[in-house]
């Protein structure tokens, strides 16, 4: 089993992983979808997030975008982070369990001028 956590705006991924209002937390067997819940993005203060996602059980992270010392955070903990995502939750979590998830560049590079976009 996978448990594998989307950062999510709506029906959407969130574009900044730590700053999205929600996550779509899905558990997934044999490549299908056992069980998916919404919810409510908890803090977005550095470090707190890897912890409590894994203490939930999540392997996975789904994101538009992440920076790289959050991405070394969640490798600590074990989780594989996917960043560059975009798209309907629905479709990314389809591709992501089928092996034809479609990733870009990561949305929100911390050492570049799209991160300040990210907080105006």
């Amino acid at each position: 089993m996978v448990r594998i956590a989307v950062s999510t705006e709506g029906s959407q991924v969130s574009s900044h992983f730590g700053r999205c209002s929600e996550f779509t937390i899905v558990d997934a067997e044999d490549g299908k979808v056992a069980k998916k819940e919404t919810i409510e993005n908890p803090a977005h203060e550095p470090g707190f997030l890897p912890k409590y996602l894994s203490d939930m059980g999540v392997t996975h992270i789904i994101a538009g975008g992440m920076g790289p010392r959050a991405q070394d955070l969640f490798s600590q903990y074990k989780i594989e982070t996917i960043v560059g995502a975009s798209g309907q939750v629905d479709r990314v979590i389809e591709g992501f369990l089928n092996g034809t998830i479609t990733i870009g560049e990561s949305q929100c590079d911390h050492d570049s001028l799209s991160h300040k976009k990210c907080h105006e």
